[in-house]
C-alpha cells in the first residue's frame, strides 16, 4: 500500500494509534511505531516534565517515527510546545482548540502538523491554518467529541470531497474491515483509539481494560455537551450525572460535579464506580487484551483478507 499518509509519516501501514489521555504513554507509542504504524504519546494527561520523560523513553524504545498529541487548551501550552522543539519531535497532532496560531509556529521547525476535527466547518479552518492532514473524528469515538453528533460514515465522505489534504478517519474503527470501509469512503488512513486502550502496553488500569473487554452495545453515551462533549462508559458516575441533569443544572453545577481528575481516577487508577471512563462505541466488539503487534497484525490481515473476499464476490 502506498498513499499520502504512509509517505507523510514514513510508516508501513496508514494507521495511527490515537494519543489518548491516561492510556497513551511511551510504551504504547513505541510499540505502535515498532509495529509499522504511527504511535502517539498523549500529552493531555501529562505535566510538561512528564511529557519530556515520555518522549525521551520513546526515542530509546523505537527508531521509527512517532508523534505527540497536544490538546490546544492545555494550560501550559507554550511550555509543551517548547519541549516538542527541544526534543526534536517531528510529528504533532493537535486537538481541542484553534490550530491557527500553533500550526504556523510548529511548521517553522519543520514539524508535520495534523489537527483533529469533528465537522467540515472545522476541517476547512484547519486547512486554512496550514495543517498537513486532518483527522475527521465521528460521533462514535471515545473521549472528547463533537457536538454535532455526525457519524464517521457521514463525516468522512463529506470532508474528503471538499478538502485537498489527506484525511484520516477516526471513530468506530477497530478492525481491518473498518479500515477498509473508511478508505472506501475517502480516507487515506485511520486513527484507532479504543482498540489500543486494551493493549498490553496501554497505561490504562487493568480494571478499566477488563471493563472495556466486557462492555456491550449501548454501554457508552455522549454527554456533558454544555462543557466539552465526552463519550463515557455507563457507571455510577454516569448515573449520578444523569440524575443531576434531571434538576436542570447550570454549567457551574456540572463543572462542580465533574471536579478534577475524574478521568485519571477511572482510566488510570481503576475506580470503575466514581471515575470517568472514556471509550468509544466500538468497545462492544473488543474481546481480548493483546500486545500492540498482535492487534496490528490482526487488523492488517483482516484488511487484506476482506479485499480478497470482495474481489471474489464482485
Amino acid at each position: 500500500m502506498n498513499n499520502r499518509i504512509i509517505k507523510l509519516f514514513n510508516i508501513k501501514y496508514p494507521i495511527v494509534q490515537a494519543g489518548m489521555v491516561w492510556n497513551s504513554g511511551w510504551k504504547l507509542a513505541s510499540a505502535a511505531s515498532n509495529s509499522g504504524i504511527l504511535g502517539l504519546i498523549g500529552s493531555g494527561s501529562m505535566y510538561p516534565d512528564t511529557l519530556r520523560d515520555h518522549i525521551k523513553k520513546c526515542k530509546l524504545a523505537t527508531k521509527k517515527p512517532f508523534g505527540v498529541n497536544i490538546p490546544l487548551m492545555y494550560p501550559n501550552i507554550k511550555e509543551i510546545m517548547d519541549i516538542i522543539v527541544e526534543e526534536n519531535v517531528k510529528i504533532v497532532f493537535t486537538s481541542a482548540g484553534n490550530p491557527t496560531e500553533w500550526t504556523s509556529w510548529l511548521k517553522k521547525f519543520d514539524i508535520t502538523v495534523v489537527h483533529v476535527v469533528s465537522s467540515l466547518k472545522f476541517a476547512k479552518k484547519a486547512v486554512d491554518a496550514g495543517v498537513d492532514a486532518i483527522v475527521a473524528e465521528g460521533f462514535e469515538a471515545g473521549g472528547h467529541n463533537g457536538r454535532e453528533e455526525t457519524t464517521t460514515f457521514a463525516l468522512i465522505p463529506l470532508v474528503s470531497k471538499q478538502i485537498s489534504i489527506p484525511v484520516i478517519a477516526a471513530g468506530g474503527i477497530a478492525t481491518g474491515k473498518g479500515v477498509l470501509a473508511a478508505m472506501a469512503l475517502g480516507a487515506e488512513g485511520v486513527q484507532i483509539g479504543s482498540r489500543f486502550v486494551t493493549s498490553v502496553e496501554s497505561s490504562a488500569h487493568a480494571a478499566f481494560k477488563n471493563a472495556v473487554v466486557n462492555s456491550k452495545e449501548g454501554d457508552t453515551k455522549l454527554t456533558l455537551k454544555e462543557l466539552t462533549p465526552v463519550r463515557l462508559m455507563k457507571n455510577k458516575f454516569y448515573d449520578d450525572l444523569i440524575s443531576l441533569y434531571s434538576h436542570n443544572p447550570t454549567k457551574n453545577d456540572l463543572q462542580s460535579f465533574l471536579g478534577r481528575a475524574r478521568a485519571k481516577l477511572g482510566m488510570f487508577e481503576g475506580n470503575l464506580h466514581e471515575g470517568e471512563l472514556e471509550i468509544g462505541q466500538i468497545s462492544a466488539i473488543i474481546s481480548k487484551i493483546l500486545p500492540v503487534k498482535d492487534i496490528v497484525c490482526e487488523i492488517v490481515d483482516e484488511y487484506n483478507t476482506t479485499i480478497d473476499e470482495l474481489k471474489k464476490m464482485y
